[in-house]
Parts: structure tokens; C-alpha cells; sequence
């Protein structure tokens, strides 16, 4: 990153993006600034404590509309910040960019952005796709421990149903339909139904979820898996609207169509819900009365009234729905240097797919530090969180089985040595130098529980 100082001007440039930082330097000559002696001691300090101090400061002074102060704190960052650096540095480029962001909209003139704040995505191949969810097992790990707990669950049924709701574009199933496959009783019917549409957010691919549909088809056709797709609602975005960045997701109108007659559930069907960084995306808002639930427990409520065989709930394991901007970057920054570091691990500073990846999780920390209400759709909440949300809504908690265990860890054993797992709480969780990264679930409801041949837990 370069940067041109003089004593009264500064401007910094940012993966293209142009900004001018005003008398930086009176930072740290004010005798009486209580953060000068700080931030001074941390210019050029590539420690993540001190990062994270820096990106709160910077954070308090735009909460508090202190312009000045989060110019000048940018341009400490900016001399730590480097988008081809180390973790730290990589990491900080990318909450720079996000705090510029949020800076400019609330003091575009003093902040004179330049450029275009939209981050640039290229559309994948289906095949690079799936090179992308296997460069670390952040999603992997959730495939693997949902399929085993729905082939489990399955077992003895003719004719499964999936309803999926998922940001990965099926990629979960192939592998799926190949266990099927190598039943030695032969494999039972699948049909999967799709949302007509998804949360605009990463990975994005090159085809329409309509064209998803018929190359699993044929690859469940080539193993023989009877096999059926089908799509909630008959329209879909267009491809101008999927680079159109107003482009929204309305989860009310997906909610509307989620009911037995549209989905064509059948009596002799095994009914499997499937929710992969799903659940996010739902607003916990609650309108009206105080007995109105959120679109998050509307969802769950709906299809609780389907009396599935068993609902998987995999998400990642943090905490991102406070109102706190300061929350929210320190949870963010230590949350999102997981995929950063192990990146880190294996993968040159000038490789491709990690440019891509990192990319990918930068538009997540533009979305949680730039924007506020609706606009802000990134919103976590961490396993044992969601867990109780579960319980309060009518589930009970299924267990993993020793054997999703072993898969799981099998999976790990490909990859780096700082991944691992753990069980807690009922949940499986993902983890990368014993931080949690990712959390699975399994739940059945209330209802069904003397009918079901699991060992469901009490709350």
C-alpha cells in the first residue's frame, strides 16, 4: 500500500479506491488527545491487539460523527493495512475498506471518496465452485456432518424430500446422492426443492439454479438415484438484477410459498430440512404486537407444521447481531481472522481462489461495518444462541452419531492440522487452532418425538 504525506494532506490508496485523510499528524501532537500516546506506540505494528484497539477507535469516532479523529485513525491503518500482506495486514485492509465505507455516507465531502465502493465479483464455474468450498472445510465440515444425520434418518424410507435452503448452490449433494447410490438395498427416491431465488451474497455462479437442477439430475441419473427437482415459485432474478447491487432478497414473499400444497409434500415421504448460512438472512425483527414473531421464527414455526423427519441448522459459530457498532467489529475481527490465517497456511500471498475467497469474506465485513437496518443483513447468532432459539420455537436437539463423528474427522484429516472439532452442547463445532469456526445442528420437533427413531433431547 502506498501512501504520500506532506504536512497538511494525506491520501491513501485502497484496491483502487481513492481517499484523502486531512492533518493526520495532529494526532499524535496533541499533548491532551488521551489516544495519541496509544495509537502512536501502534503505527507500523502488525499485532492483532493493537489492530483491533486501532479499528475501535476508529469505530467510536464515526459512532460519535468524529470525522477528524477517524480520518486520522484510517491513516494509522493505513500504514498496518496490505491486501497482499499477512493475515493481519490482509484482514485490516479489508475493515479499512469497510470503515471508509460507512465513514463516506456519513460525511461524504470530508471524507472525498473516489471511486467505485462496490466490490468487483466474478461469477464462478460450477466447477470452480467447487474447488472454492474446498479450500478450507467451512462448508465441507456442514455437508458432511448433515448428510450422515439425514442418511441416518432416512433409513427404511422409499422416497425422501429435501427442502434446501442453502447459499452453496447444491453443492452439498453430490456426494449425498453418491452415498445413495451405494445403498446395498438400493436407493430410495430423492427429490430436492429449491427457493426460486437467494440471499445476494457469495459464492455467485455463472449459471441459473434451474441449470444447478438438471446437471444433478444427470449425475444422479449416471447412479442410478431416481431423482426429481423442483423450484419454489416459477420466477427467478435476472441476470442483470444478480449484478444489480439494489437487487434484494424478499424472504416474505418465499415465506408465503412455503406450504403443503405448493411443495407437494407427501404422506409417504421421509421430509428432510436442510438450512446451510441460512437462517442469517432472516430478519429477527419483530413488527406489530409484542406476540408478532420475526421472519427468523416465522420460518421456523412453518416448517416445525411439516413434521419433518429431522432439520439441520449449520451456520457459522459468532455473534453478530448487536446494535453496537464496537461489538460488533471486535467479534467480527476476531471471528474472521479464522479463515484468513488458515488461508495463510497453505496458500501463496499472490494465489487466485485466496484473492477470491478473502474477497468474498471482505463483502461480509463491508456489510456488517458499513451498513445499518435493512441494509445490514448479516446477522449471526452464534450455535448456542441459535440452539436456544430452537428450543424456544419447539424443537428438541438430536445428537450426532459416532459415525457422523468419524466422517467428520475423516474429512478434517485432508486438510491443515489446525483444524478440528468438538462437541458442545449438543452441536458439532468446527474449529481452527481451537477457536470456533463453524457450528452443526440437528433437531426434530416436540411433536414428533415419540415417533421418531432418534434419541432427541430434552431443553
Amino acid at each position: 500500500m502506498h501512501v504520500t504525506s506532506s504536512h497538511s494532506h494525506m491520501k491513501a490508496e485502497l484496491k483502487g479506491t481513492s481517499i484523502s485523510f486531512q492533518n493526520p499528524t495532529t494526532l499524535f501532537n496533541t499533548p491532551h488527545n488521551p489516544l495519541s500516546g496509544a495509537l502512536k506506540g501502534c503505527l507500523g505494528s502488525l499485532d492483532g491487539a493493537c489492530i483491533e484497539k486501532l479499528l475501535l477507535h476508529c469505530a467510536s469516532a464515526l459512532e460519535s460523527n468524529d470525522i477528524t479523529l477517524a480520518q486520522q485513525v484510517m491513516w494509522v491503518l493505513n500504514n498496518v493495512a496490505s491486501p497482499v500482506g499477512d493475515t493481519n495486514q490482509r484482514l485490516t485492509s479489508w475493515f479499512l475498506r469497510a470503515l471508509i465505507s460507512r465513514a463516506s455516507r456519513i460525511c461524504p465531502t470530508a471524507m472525498s471518496f473516489k471511486g467505485s465502493n462496490t466490490i468487483q465479483r466474478r461469477l464462478m464455474s460450477v466447477t470452480e465452485l467447487a474447488g472454492y468450498v474446498d479450500l478450507i472445510p467451512w462448508h465441507r465440515f456442514g455437508y458432511c456432518a448433515s448428510n450422515n444425520e439425514i442418511y441416518k434418518a432416512i433409513t427404511g424410507y422409499q422416497r425422501v424430500h429435501i427442502l434446501d435452503f442453502s447459499t452453496t448452490h447444491c453443492m452439498q449433494w453430490p456426494t449425498f446422492i453418491d452415498a445413495l447410490a451405494k445403498n446395498p438395498e438400493g436407493p430410495p427416491s430423492l427429490r430436492i426443492t429449491v427457493p426460486f431465488c437467494r440471499p445476494h451474497v457469495p459464492p455467485m455462479v455463472n449459471v441459473s439454479i434451474h441449470e444447478v437442477g438438471l446437471r444433478l439430475g444427470n449425475f444422479a441419473k449416471f447412479r442410478d438415484v431416481p431423482f426429481e427437482f423442483n423450484i419454489i415459485g416459477n420466477t427467478g432474478p435476472t441476470p442483470a438484477e444478480l449484478s444489480d447491487e439494489s437487487y434484494s432478497f424478499h424472504f416474505e414473499a418465499m415465506l408465503s410459498l412455503l406450504n403443503p400444497t405448493t411443495l407437494n409434500l407427501r404422506e409417504d415421504e421421509a421430509l428432510v430440512i436442510n438450512c446451510q448460512n441460512w437462517l442469517r438472512y432472516l430478519s429477527d425483527d419483530r413488527k406489530g404486537s409484542r406476540q408478532s414473531h420475526s421472519l427468523r421464527d416465522a420460518f421456523l414455526n412453518i416448517i416445525k407444521g411439516f413434521n419433518p423427519r429431522i432439520v439441520l441448522l449449520v451456520d457459522e459459530d459468532c455473534d453478530l447481531s448487536a446494535s453496537s457498532l464496537t461489538s460488533r467489529i471486535t467479534t467480527c475481527f476476531n471471528h474472521l481472522w479464522i479463515p484468513f490465517d488458515a488461508l495463510e497456511t497453505f496458500l501463496p500471498k499472490d494465489n487466485g481462489q485466496r484473492a477470491e475467497f478473502e474477497s468474498d469474506i471482505g463483502q461480509k465485513i463491508e456489510n456488517i461495518i458499513s451498513f445499518e437496518g435493512h441494509q445490514r443483513i448479516e446477522r449471526l447468532e452464534c450455535g448456542v444462541q441459535m440452539s436456544q432459539r430452537m428450543k424456544n420455537v419447539g424443537y428438541l436437539s438430536v445428537p450426532f452419531c459416532d459415525e457422523t463423528v468419524r466422517e467428520v474427522k475423516g474429512l478434517l484429516d485432508e486438510h491443515a492440522s489446525g483444524w478440528g472439532m468438538k462437541r458442545e452442547e449438543g452441536m458439532l463445532v468446527l474449529t481452527w487452532k481451537g477457536n470456533n469456526c463453524v457450528f452443526a445442528t440437528a433437531w426434530v420437533p416436540c411433536e414428533i418425538r415419540d415417533h421418531v427413531g432418534m434419541d432427541a433431547s430434552l431443553p
